[in-house]
């Protein structure tokens, strides 16, 4: 049995590590979701005018780990104030969006991002979107697994910000 979940939350690149390496993921694609043109390029996503957010598509295990649980870890990989764009990467196509499949997918996202607000761990309103699965365009072959072909520039490049933040908000 399988079931599938769309998170966007800043860089693709960023978002395929903490989901790859847990049990019951079967497999995580970064593709692009949520515009108006059919199989869009990195390039036309990077130019802002179709519309896209840069995202992964989890395909998943219920029997092993649940919806809840990768919103959960979905939220600890985002900073969920930031309504255009994440860490270093600015823009529409980068901002944080919950694509949901179904009403039941809803529930859980919604009840997860109320419960984060009532928690007051930030001073800032909770700006993730929650929003109807569109069609989604696996990107191109060198962005999959990026972390695992580029190690360098994916630590370098991605993952400085982000992991601090993570640290300073998330941990301990």
């Amino acid at each position: 049995m399988e079931d599938t979940a769309i998170f966007a939350g800043g860089c693709f690149w960023c978002m395929v590590k903490p989901f790859d390496t847990i049990p019951g993921i079967k497999k995580v694609i970064s593709g692009y979701t949520g515009g108006h043109v059919p199989n869009p390029t990195y390039e036309q996503v990077a130019s802002h005018t179709t519309g896209h957010t840069e995202a992964v598509k989890i395909i998943f295990d219920p029997k092993v780990i649940s919806y809840q649980q990768l919103v959960e870890i979905y939220w600890h990989q985002t900073d969920p104030t930031d309504a255009m764009g994440q860490f270093q990467d600015r823009g529409d196509n980068y901002r944080p969006v919950i694509f949901v499949k179904d009403e039941q997918q809803r529930k859980i996202a919604e009840a997860s991002k109320k419960a984060l607000a009532d928690s007051e761990q930030f001073d800032d309103p909770i700006v993730t979107q929650i929003e109807d699965a569109k069609p989604f365009y696996p990107a191109e072959d060198e962005h999959q697994a990026f972390y695992k072909k580029n190690p360098l520039r994916y630590q370098m490049e991605e993952m400085g910000g982000r992991e601090t933040f993570i640290k300073q908000h998330w941990q301990g």
